[in-house]
This record gives structure tokens, C-alpha cells and sequence, in this order.
């Protein structure tokens, strides 16, 4: 009986309270997010992620996005599967393309050619996608759809570089979804991320890493971005609530930059629900970017 009450108290105290609203951004910034959004199942009939549940967590997932008040977002998991071997149906993206008409998905395109899971939304009269593309964490990294390095399901990185439009300058976004049971797989495919970042780390140019590292902070695999010259943003707390709220462990979703381009203030996290629900079962992870 005392080990269930123990339970209970150290889950209610994971439990956080009323968060405050993410805060205005700082003049001369871009305002830069990520967040998992969570897959939707298409074929499931009810329960978390199936279809009735998109039905009703899809307006908090709206209001949520624009709450974050943001120039970039890179999504993972923005994915409806289960109906054929097309991944062309994807109800997040659309629902939210839709409802935000000044924002574009960079890092997209039709399934066959570009895993468009991985979207990187950005506000159309701010920047200017240049460029985009993508790899998979493997041994085939050019072969879209490669399983992981240890045969287990497709994982990969998508990226995009923009043009400010306000100052000409440039930034290019990597966007990754790293392993969460296979410790091996996370740290080949963060060295296979840095190995593709090279060449630009190498000519001093401004990049950012963000995405769901599936790592803490103090990780092995975030020493393999470190070691390339990434500096991580401190990001308070946890960043995983298992859909609920309770936040028991440090941050998983990381926001990371090299070169000229740096993160004013500390990152806000946006631990709240809207519409009665959270939108995922990550919280979004914001930060504000200069680029001197």
C-alpha cells in the first residue's frame, strides 16, 4: 500500500501545473520549433492515434501551432500510415497547410521520390526555401525508404536551407528522428547526420539541428553532435509526457546550432493543452535565432 501511495505522490509531482503561454519573439529573430507530432493510424477504429482520435486532438494541433507564433517548425512523425504502400496521405500536414495559408512544407514532396514525413513548415513571406533533401539512417543512405542500420524500420534526416528574406542570409535546417530502442542505431545515424553536415560546418555556414533525439542531453549520442561543434540549447525540463502531462525524465527533443547563428534566451517549451487535450505526446520545444 505505501509503495501504490509513493507512486501516486511521485506521478503528481511529474504532473505539471497551468504552463504559461510561449513568450513574444525578440525583435531581429527567427523564431525556430520542433515538435513530434505523433503518427495518425488509418487503419485503427478507435483508441490513441487512430483516426477518431485525429478527429478530435486535430483542432488542438492547429491551435497549438499557432500559439507557437513561429518562422520554421520541423515536424517528426507528421505521418498517416496504413493504407497501401503510398505515404501520400499525410492528414497533419494538409490540415495545417490548410489552416495556415502563410506557411509552406519545405523538405516535402511526392512520397516516391522524398519521405515526407519529416516536413519543415516556414513562414512564405519571412523566407525563401533554396534547397532541400534528405538520407536515411543506413548503410544505403541515397536509397529512399533503406531500413536502419540494424534492419529495423526506415529512419532518416530531411533538411532544408532558407534564405531570410528581410537580410539575405542564409540557414540550413536538419530535421531527425533518431531510434528510441536501438542505442546502436542512434549513434551510427548521428554520425552519419554530422558526416552530411560537414561540408558545411567546414565553410562556416549557419546550421541548425532539431528533432527527436531520443537522447538526454548528457548522452552519448548528443556527444557525437558536440564533438562536431554543435552547440546545444539548454532545454528545461522534459520534453516527453507520455500524452498525459507527467514529465519524468529530462529533454529528448533537442534544438542544436553551428556556425554564425545563435539561440537568444533560453528555449520555452510549450507544456499546455489546448481545446481541453494536448496535441501530441511531445511538448514543442522553441527557441529564438539570430543570424549575425
Amino acid at each position: 500500500m505505501r509503495s501504490l501511495l509513493l507512486f501516486g505522490l511521485l506521478i503528481l509531482a511529474a504532473c505539471g501545473g497551468p504552463a504559461a503561454p510561449i513568450g513574444p519573439v525578440p525583435e531581429g529573430t527567427l523564431r525556430f520549433a520542433t515538435q513530434n507530432i505523433h503518427y495518425i493510424s488509418l487503419n485503427a477504429a478507435e483508441g490513441a492515434w487512430s483516426l477518431p482520435d485525429w478527429e478530435d486532438r486535430k483542432t488542438s494541433v492547429d491551435l497549438a501551432f499557432k500559439a507557437l507564433d513561429a518562422d520554421i517548425v520541423a515536424f517528426q512523425e507528421m505521418e498517416s500510415f496504413g493504407r497501401g504502400d503510398s505515404f501520400d496521405i499525410n492528414l497533419a500536414r494538409d490540415w495545417l497547410l490548410a489552416r495556415n495559408p502563410g506557411y509552406a512544407a519545405g523538405a516535402n514532396g511526392p512520397s516516391a521520390t522524398f519521405p515526407s514525413t519529416q516536413p519543415i513548415f516556414y513562414r512564405t513571406d519571412r523566407l525563401e526555401m533554396l534547397d532541400q533533401g534528405w538520407f536515411f539512417f543506413a548503410d544505403t543512405p541515397d536509397v529512399i525508404y533503406s531500413r536502419t542500420f540494424d534492419g529495423s524500420w526506415p529512419a532518416f534526416a530531411s533538411w532544408a536551407q532558407f534564405r531570410d528574406r528581410a537580410t539575405g542570409r542564409r540557414l540550413t535546417v536538419y530535421n531527425v528522428h533518431l531510434e528510441y530502442k536501438s542505442g546502436s542505431n542512434r549513434l551510427k545515424s548521428a554520425a552519419l547526420t554530422v558526416e552530411r553536415m560537414a561540408p558545411r560546418l567546414a565553410a562556416g555556414e549557419a546550421v541548425v539541428l532539431a528533432g527527436d533525439l531520443n537522447a538526454l542531453a548528457g548522452s552519448k549520442t548528443v556527444q557525437i553532435f558536440r564533438a562536431a561543434g554543435l552547440r546545444f540549447a539548454d532545454v528545461p525540463g522534459s520534453t516527453y509526457h507520455l500524452n498525459r502531462g507527467i514529465d519524468l525524465f529530462g529533454a529528448i527533443d533537442h534544438v542544436a546550432t553551428a556556425g554564425p547563428v545563435h539561440v537568444v534566451g533560453p528555449p520555452q517549451v510549450q507544456r499546455r493543452t489546448f481545446d481541453g487535450r494536448y496535441p501530441s505526446d511531445h511538448y514543442a520545444v522553441v527557441t529564438d535565432l539570430a543570424l549575425p
